[in-house]
């Protein structure tokens, strides 16, 4: 029945109950006219009228209320759900006209991803970048090889082709604004009450079980509770290679290399692993510091163990600094005054020396040395990688040896020098102090510890016409730059913004 129908019959009823008198009363005046005929007040029918009418009155606010409450009932409904996931997973419900019914987190990561953000009620594209804005501050998108999936659950299939193509475009512009190199994957997706049970038993988005399935096409011995586990970028890597066994993760991994390097996850900072499930040897690299030095390991992806890795960088008490690699392969150069940098660079070998016919890390340091004409005892801020590319290992070698910095690149196969760059600065490696002395003068005039602060960054700007540091970090609500004198390690400038 419809809102006029109802209104037609109410009004009927309100007819009947109080009939018009208007034409009998007429009636009776013509019968007798010329005589005053007395017009009693009837009190008791009126206020009979009144309570109809008002009863009347009453039951059409109703019916309009009701209509209005349909109304609400219909903008207030679900028509898609999308979902977000990169190890975080967070959920959307969305109404036709866009607007975010709800946002939830399906697990601890989502949860502090939605800390402080209040999106109920806000334009779906204003919540999708709040979000990436979020993951992009807490680290999960700052790396070239990390990804996140959106997946959109709609009856309509125009629509959610739509919102597919039309978020795809908002994180990926979003992404490029920030300068990550994070991967944007996106997938539409039917209703499915399967895939909705297992989503929800694994604290993970429908869409996130979508991908999982595809993983367990390729493979039915891997497990859908296995596969929840890893990331999005681990599940796309995985699929595209043919899901040929189970990945050991990201936190076996790493704790693989803590363990070689005989570190505590507590003393251990700036913890990175990336997955390259889709490498030649599919592996996990895991870069990590300590008070000690920086370290860099590369962990089999199926089976836990280190392939390579070392430190790459150690700190002494003294102030020195100095390459040692995985397998006893111990790398050249003390220093005099101490300067060292933080080198990190995927497939560095830190030492070992591959199969193949691959010259090795300290033969190709060696050619680079003698090419510069210097000797091992005189470099300085050395840094390696190796490289595969065009079907052979390429070695980077980079140092310093005086106030000559150098960047060779050796061919692993025979030595040969590939590329050969120097650049002659203004100072003296030996007349600057450390990188970590920077870092130290930097946090001192801050008021704070090494513990109390994350995002930590240290840059050499020694061709400057003022050779400094830039010196970057996060602690206690606040957000600071630091230029640090690379000679006498004053403070040439400072900012700090609320975080």
């Amino acid at each position: 029945m419809t809102d006029q129908e109802l209104e037609r019959r109410l009004c009927a009823a309100v007819e009947h109950a109080a009939p018009d008198q208007l034409q009998s009363i007429l009636s009776s005046c013509g019968e007798r006219k010329g005589t005053v005929i007395p017009m009693t007040e009837n009190k008791k029918n009126k206020r009979r009228f009144a309570r109809m009418a008002a009863a009347a009155c009453l039951a059409l606010l109703l019916v309009g209320g009701g209509a209005a409450g349909v109304l609400t009932a219909r903008a207030n409904a679900v028509a898609s759900i999308i979902s977000l996931d990169v190890n975080p997973s967070i959920e959307l419900k969305v109404s036709k006209s866009e607007k975010v019914l709800s946002a939830d987190p399906l697990n601890a990561e989502a949860e502090e991803i939605l800390t402080d953000l209040p999106l109920k009620g806000t334009d779906l594209n204003v919540a999708v970048n709040a979000i990436v804005g979020s993951l992009l501050r807490h680290g999960y998108l700052d790396s070239i090889a990390s990804a996140i999936l959106i997946s959109v659950e709609d009856e309509d299939q125009a629509r959610a082709t739509r919102l597919e193509q039309s978020l795809t475009t908002e994180v990926g512009a979003a992404l490029q604004n920030a300068q990550s190199g994070a991967s944007v994957l996106s997938q539409t997706l039917t209703q499915s009450t399967q895939l909705d049970t297992l989503a929800r038993e694994n604290n993970i988005s429908v869409g996130k079980a979508s991908l999982i399935q595809s993983a367990m096409s390729l493979n039915s011995a891997l497990t859908f509770d296995g596969l929840a586990a890893l990331s999005v970028e681990e599940l796309s890597q995985l699929v595209e290679i043919g899901s040929p066994a189970m990945p050991v993760g990201r936190e076996a991994a790493a704790a693989a290399a803590l363990a070689a390097a005989g570190v505590s996850e507590a003393d251990a900072w700036e913890l990175e692993v990336d997955a390259e499930l889709d490498e030649r040897t599919p592996c996990y690299e895991v870069e990590f510091k300590t008070s000690t030095g920086e370290y860099e390991y590369a962990v089999d992806a199926y089976t836990g163990e280190i392939l390579w890795g070392g430190a790459e960088e150690r700190y002494t008490g003294s102030g020195t600094s100095s390459n040692s690699g995985s397998g006893g392969g111990s790398n050249s150069g003390s220093t005099s005054s101490g300067s060292t940098s933080s080198g990190s660079a995927a497939g560095n070998t830190s030492g070992s020396t591959s199969a193949g016919g691959d010259i090795g890390l300290e033969k190709a340091k060696s050619i680079a040395f003698a090419d510069a004409g210097v000797s091992a005892s005189s470099v300085v801020n050395l840094e390696t990688d190796r490289d595969w590319d065009d079907g052979r290992w390429e070695y980077e070698i980079e140092f310093w040896s005086g106030s000559t910095e150098y960047d060779y690149e050796i061919s692993g196969t025979d030595g040969t020098i590939l590329k050969r760059e120097s650049k002659v600065h203004a100072v003296s490696v030996d007349s600057i102090i450390s990188a970590e002395a920077a870092r130290d003068a930097a946090l001192a005039h801050a008021g704070l510890s090494l513990s109390d602060v994350w995002d930590l960054e240290v840059d050499e700007e020694l061709d400057d016409r003022t050779p400094h540091y830039d010196v970057e970090f996060k602690g206690a609500g606040m957000e600071y730059e630091y230029e640090i004198d690379a000679a006498s390690g004053s403070v040439l400038h400072y900012e700090k913004d609320r975080d």
